[in-house]
C-alpha cells in the first residue's frame, strides 16, 4: 500500500522541532518513531496515531477519527484520522498528542543481536 507523500512531508514538518525522531516503513505505510517508540505515521491517506488506551478512547468521538483496524480488529491505543480531520493546525495538534504519549513511555532497551 502506498502512502500519501504530501501528508508524510507535513508530518515531518510538524516533527521538525522534536529530538530523537526517526522513520521506518511499517503497516504498509511510514511510521515516525520518537526515542524508539512509534508515535504516529501515514497509512494510505490517513494519519495513524499511537495515543495509548485512554488517549485513543478519549478522541474516538471526534469527527474524522476511527479505531486503527489494520489487522481487521481494532488495535488498542491506536487511531486513524482521515484527511478531512487534518486541515490547518489540526495535524500539528494530533502529532503533538502522539509525541507526548511516546515521550511518556519508559526508555526503549536496545535489542541485543
Amino acid at each position: 500500500m502506498a502512502y500519501d507523500e504530501t501528508l508524510a512531508d507535513r508530518v515531518r514538518d510538524a516533527l521538525a522541532p522534536e529530538d530523537g525522531v526517526t522513520q521506518r516503513k511499517m503497516f504498509g505505510g511510514l511510521a515516525f518513531m520518537v526515542d524508539g517508540h512509534m508515535a504516529c505515521g501515514v497509512v494510505g491517506e490517513d494519519l495513524m496515531l499511537r495515543l495509548g488506551a485512554e488517549g485513543a478512547e478519549a478522541v474516538l468521538e471526534r469527527a474524522h477519527v476511527r479505531p486503527m483496524d489494520f489487522t481487521g480488529r481494532p488495535m488498542t491505543g491506536m487511531v486513524y484520522v482521515d484527511s478531512a480531520g487534518l486541515r490547518g493546525v489540526a495535524l500539528r495538534n494530533w502529532v503533538e498528542k502522539a509525541v507526548a504519549h511516546a515521550r511518556s513511555l519508559p526508555p526503549k532497551v536496545p535489542r541485543s543481536r
